[in-house]
C-alpha cells in the first residue's frame, strides 16, 4: 500500500514540524514541498480531533485516516457532501486520460464554493487509503490483463480406471474492473497456454492494450528484468489480437499483484466450494468452476457497493480492443538450412518443401500451422505451401526449380517404377533402389530416366542381366549400367571353378610342405 503509507507519512511530518519542532506554516510548507494553505488545513483538521500530538504518534496509519475522516464529517458539511462522490471519482480515474485535476475542475464548475485542488486530492486520497490495497492502484480501463497459473491444483478422476489426474488452473484479472476468468487445463504447455489466453479474451468480449503473464516458459523464453525474451508464438498471438506482452519481472510480485490476488480469491471462492466434489472430465470441472466464477464477479467488493461485473460494464468494456474475426491459429517455428536440392526439411512431419533454388545452402525460418507452411528469409516470405504430413514426400513448385531440373518435371516415383516394370522385375528393383538411396527422390529422377532410356538402345534381356548383377554387387548407379551394356560384360559366361587347375612350377610347393 505505497500510496497510503507515503501520504500518511507526509501528514505525520507536517504535524511533527509544526507541533514538535515549532516550524511556522510557511517553513513547514517549504521543507515538505507543499503550499502554506495545505499545511494550515492539516493543522486545523488535527486540532478538530481534540487529541495531542503524542497521542497521534502512537496511532496506526489506518486509525489516523479514520480519525481525520471522522473529524471532517462531523465538522464540515461540505466534506460530507463531497464524500458522496468518492466512488464516482474512483471509477472515473480508471478511464483513459482522466486525472484528479480534470475531476476537480468539473467539481468546481458545479458549485461556486468548494475545496481547493489540494484539499480535493487530500480528502479523496484519505478515503482511498481505507480501501483494499489493490483497489486504489490506478489501473486504467482497458490497459492491462494480468494472468497466471495457480500453484495449487484440482484433479479429475477417470470413470473407468479410477485414475486421478491433476490439472492446472489458469486465472486472468482485468486491471481496472478486476473482472476475473478461470479455466482448468491439463498442462502449462504452449498449446494450453495459448488456448486459455484466447478464452479469457473471448470471455471479456475484447482485449486490453497489454497482457502481463508470469514468467512461465510458455510465455517467456528467458526471464530478464530489463529485456525479457518473449516466446515467439506467444508474441504472435499478441500481434493477432492487437495487444502486446508485458511480462512481470522475476521476483517482483507487485508487477502482477492483481493476478496474485485473483489466485487467492480463486482458492477461496472456487477451489474451496469444489473441494469435496468428484469430476470425471475437464468439461465437468470447468462448468462447475464457471458457475462459481459468475457468482464471484457479481459479488460486491469489500467496503464497496459495486461488483466487478458492474464496474466492468461501466468503465472497462467499452475500452477493450475488439476481437479479430478469426481465432488465432497456433504457429510453430523452425530455423534450418535449405538443402542442396533446394528443399527445406520440416522435422515435425519429415516432409520436404521447395524454395527458389537461389536460396540453396542459406538459413531460413519456417513458420507452419495445421494447414499452411510458410518459409521466410529476412522476414520476407519466399515460399508458401499447403501442409502435407506424408513422411519423406516432397512438395515442389516448378518455378522453384533450376532450369535443368525442370526437365524432369511431371515425373514421379510411381511413373518411373511403372515404366521399369515393363522392362522386367530386376529393372524395376534396380530403379526402386536408386530412388530409395537418394535423400531426395527427385534428384534420382534424371539418373533413373537415363537407365530406362538405355532400354531403347539395348534389348530387355541385357537390361535385366545387367540390373541383376548391379543389385548383387550393390553398385546402384547409372554409370555401372551404362558401362556394362557398352562393354558387353553381361555376355561373359561364368567359368566353373572345378575345372580350373593350377599350372606346375618349381616354385610352387606341395601340400606335404605344410604339415
Amino acid at each position: 500500500m505505497p500510496k497510503r503509507r507515503i501520504y500518511v507519512e507526509k501528514v505525520r511530518e507536517i504535524l511533527r514540524l509544526y507541533l514538535e519542532l515549532n516550524y511556522s506554516l510557511r517553513d513547514a510548507a517549504t521543507a515538505l514541498g507543499v503550499s502554506k494553505t495545505t499545511v494550515g488545513e492539516y493543522i486545523a483538521e488535527f486540532k478538530r480531533t481534540g487529541l495531542s500530538y503524542p497521542q497521534i504518534t502512537r496511532m496506526s496509519d489506518t486509525q489516523v485516516i479514520e480519525l481525520f475522516e471522522k473529524s471532517n464529517s462531523s465538522s464540515n458539511p461540505m466534506y460530507e457532501e463531497f464524500s458522496k462522490d468518492f466512488e464516482y471519482i474512483s471509477k472515473e480515474l480508471k478511464r483513459t486520460g482522466v486525472t484528479l485535476y480534470l475531476l476537480w475542475e468539473e467539481y468546481r464548475r458545479g458549485q461556486d464554493e468548494g475545496f481547493s485542488y489540494s484539499r480535493f486530492c487530500h480528502h479523496y486520497r484519505m478515503w482511498e487509503g481505507k480501501q483494499d490495497p489493490d483497489m486504489h492502484m490506478e489501473h486504467k480501463a482497458g490497459d492491462i490483463t494480468y494472468m497466471d497459473f495457480t500453484g495449487k491444483k484440482m484433479h479429475i478422476v477417470d470413470p473407468d480406471t479410477g485414475e486421478i489426474e491433476e490439472v492446472e488452473s489458469f486465472v486472468s484479472v482485468l486491471g481496472a474492473s478486476q473482472l476475473m476468468y478461470i479455466e482448468f487445463v491439463r498442462t502449462q504447455r504452449l498449446e494450453d497456454w495459448i488456448w486459455v489466453n484466447e478464452n479469457s479474451f473471448i470471455y471479456c468480449g475484447g482485449v486490453t492494450r497489454g497482457i502481463t503473464p508470469d514468467n512461465l516458459k510458455s510465455a517467456v523464453t528467458k526471464a530478464c528484468n530489463y529485456e525479457p525474451l518473449i516466446n515467439e508464438t506467444y508474441n504472435d498471438l499478441a500481434r493477432h489480437y492487437g495487444t502486446v506482452v508485458l511480462p512481470a519481472r522475476s521476483a517482483k510480485p507487485k508487477d502482477k499483484s492483481l493476478a496474485e490476488i485473483g489466485v487467492n480469491l480463486s482458492y477461496q471462492r472456487i477451489f474451496a466450494p469444489l473441494r469435496n466434489m468428484t469430476f470425471h472430465s475437464l468439461r465437468e470441472l470447468n462448468q462447475a468452476a464457471w458457475e462459481l466464477l459468475e457468482k464471484h464477479n457479481d459479488t460486491p467488493f469489500q467496503k464497496r457497493d459495486t461488483t466487478r461485473r458492474q464496474l466492468f460494464n461501466e468503465i472497462e468494456k467499452s475500452e477493450l480492443l475488439p476481437l479479430p474475426v478469426d481465432r488465432y491459429e497456433l504457429k510453430r517455428y523452425q530455423v534450418s538450412k535449405v538443402e542442396f536440392n533446394h528443399h527445406v526439411y520440416l522435422k515435425s512431419d519429415k516432409h520436404y518443401y521447395s524454395v527458389p533454388y537461389q536460396y540453396t545452402g542459406i538459413k531460413v525460418k519456417t513458420i507452419y500451422t495445421s494447414r499452411v507452411v510458410e518459409i521466410f528469409k529476412d522476414n520476407v516470405r519466399i515460399a508458401i505451401h499447403q501442409r502435407d504430413r506424408r513422411p519423406y514426400w516432397y512438395t515442389t513448385i516448378k518455378q522453384h526449380m533450376a532450369q535443368d531440373h525442370q526437365l524432369v518435371d511431371g515425373w514421379n516415383p510411381h511413373r518411373l517404377l511403372s515404366w521399369a516394370e515393363k522392362k522386367g522385375g530386376s529393372v524395376k528393383e534396380f530403379i526402386q533402389l536408386m530412388l530409395d538411396q537418394r535423400a531426395h527422390p527427385q534428384q534420382a529422377f534424371k539418373a533413373c530416366l537415363g537407365v530406362l532410356n538405355l532400354g531403347k538402345k539395348y534389348n530387355e534381356g541385357a537390361m535385366q542381366i545387367v540390373c541383376k548383377n548391379a543389385i548383387e554387387i550393390n553398385s546402384i548407379s547409372y554409370r555401372f549400367i551404362a558401362n556394362s551394356l557398352k562393354n558387353k560384360t553381361y555376355k561373359i559366361e561364368d567359368e566353373d571353378p572345378g575345372d580350373m587347375k593350377l599350372p606346375f612350377h618349381e616354385n610352387i610347393r606341395g601340400k606335404e610342405n605344410y604339415k
